[in-house]
């Protein structure tokens, strides 16, 4: 194989390594994502380990929220699922989670 022909092969396969090192990135927004799966729905119960109502996160204090995730990644805190989603979270991720969820509006609800 000639010296460029090879060249070319390991630069494209480096560029394409990179490129998908670029789509793995979890950004804020995927952050935010996972969140709302669960706290974003209005009056969503949870069934796992027990059935209760997840609490809202919008309108609540910043410093709340990060206290509670640290919590959570600390093992202080014991749930599994919330446990394992705080286990991968840096600090800024928890401030810029914080941050979205305080500006967000409140969820009040509904009197039955």
């Amino acid at each position: 194989m000639h010296a460029s022909r090879l060249l070319a092969i390991v630069l494209a396969a480096s560029a394409l390594a990179a490129q998908a090192a670029d789509n793995n990135k979890v950004t804020i927004e995927n952050r935010i994502a996972q969140c709302q799966g669960c706290h974003g729905i209005p009056d969503w119960k949870t069934a796992f380990p027990e059935v209760y109502r997840v609490p809202k996160l919008g309108g609540q204090k910043p410093g709340y929220i990060v206290s509670a995730l640290k919590a959570y990644k600390s093992g202080e805190r014991d749930f599994p699922t919330m446990r394992a989603i705080a286990a991968d979270l840096s600090d800024k991720d928890m401030q810029d989670l914080a941050a979205y969820y305080a500006g967000a509006p409140a969820a009040v609800a509904e009197k039955k």
